[in-house]
């Protein structure tokens, strides 16, 4: 990891909040240790993740993306491990390159490890994001609580999700560790599990552990999964009725609205800020790595 000066900005959707890199030719080794330090509340600048913003023609995992989407998101964890996607961290991302110059208002697309993600930024400050379509696999778990147990649905979002309906929010606990949940096997590399509760029609609100940061102010992916799962139990399948489906999930720091579309197409549309900009000490990073 070069020892360099390190430009970064910190920012949050729906207070999901995130690390931002700027590393446009991917010139910067990341490790899994530098990124949980740069993501600690205490010793680190703090968030839920990184955001490390790379040129997709630059990064080996994104290079086959580099025709349709001129940026990759390089996404990690608040532990330093790799995800696949992350649905606030993509609007969060875009509104970087809105401020970078490099992207401005209308249509956009962002590669990630999920794939090309279809973003639209409104004039208004709205960031509607294309999440892909939900797998919905046939066998979920059972997730066990305070003496409680709950079935949860399992539901993809191009990352695992388990979704759990509850009667009332405090029954998922602190959410600092993992959940307990069996069989363990349905996710063999982990889950974000979701506790969710009715508000009323079309509208629920949610808890989230997510894999590698523990509980979060929001999840993006874990909304969209949220809004499938509740439109299924609820009897709504916008493939048979041709009609969309919409909910609005609230999470603790604010709220998001999910579009399930006919042809299976999720869009979420919510907030995105930046809160601030600065630069990493060359000498802590260097140290960090040397540790």
């Amino acid at each position: 990891m070069s020892t360099s000066q390190i430009t970064f900005f910190k920012g949050h959707g729906t207070e999901n909040d995130f690390v931002i890199v700027p590393d446009p030719d991917g010139a910067l080794d990341l490790s899994p240790a530098a990124v949980a330090r740069l993501c600690d509340r205490r010793a680190g600048i703090g968030g839920d993740g990184l955001l490390r913003v790379v040129r997709s023609a630059a990064h080996p995992e994104a290079r086959a993306m580099a025709d349709e989407a001129e940026w990759f998101m390089d996404y990690r964890n608040a532990d330093g491990s790799i995800a696949e996607m992350c649905g606030n961290g993509v609007r969060v991302f875009a509104r970087y390159l809105e401020r970078a110059g490099h992207a401005e208002a209308g249509d956009l697309a962002v590669a990630t490890r999920g794939g090309v993600k279809r973003v639209h930024i409104a004039e208004d400050g709205g960031i509607t994001v294309s999440m892909g379509r939900a797998a919905l696999p046939e066998e979920g778990v059972t997730v066990t609580l305070g003496g409680r147990s709950w079935h949860a649905r399992n539901v993809n979002m191009g990352n695992p999700h388990a979704v759990a309906f509850v009667d009332d929010l405090e029954h998922a606990g602190d959410l600092l560790s993992t959940p307990p949940y069996s069989p363990a096997a349905v996710y063999p590399d982990g889950v974000n599990i979701e506790f969710v509760v009715d508000r009323g029609p079309g509208h629920v609100a949610m808890r989230v552990h997510e894999r590698g940061s523990g509980e979060t102010r929001s999840c993006g992916t874990g909304a969209c999964a949220v809004a499938v799962a509740a439109a299924r139990r609820d009897g709504a399948d916008p493939a048979e009725t041709g009609s969309p489906v919409t909910y609005t999930v609230d999470v603790p720091g604010g709220t998001l609205v999910i579009t399930e579309r006919p042809d299976g197409e999720i869009e979420m549309t919510g907030p995105a800020v930046i809160v601030a900009e600065g630069s990493v000490d060359p000498a802590w990073l260097a140290a960090v790595r040397s540790a």
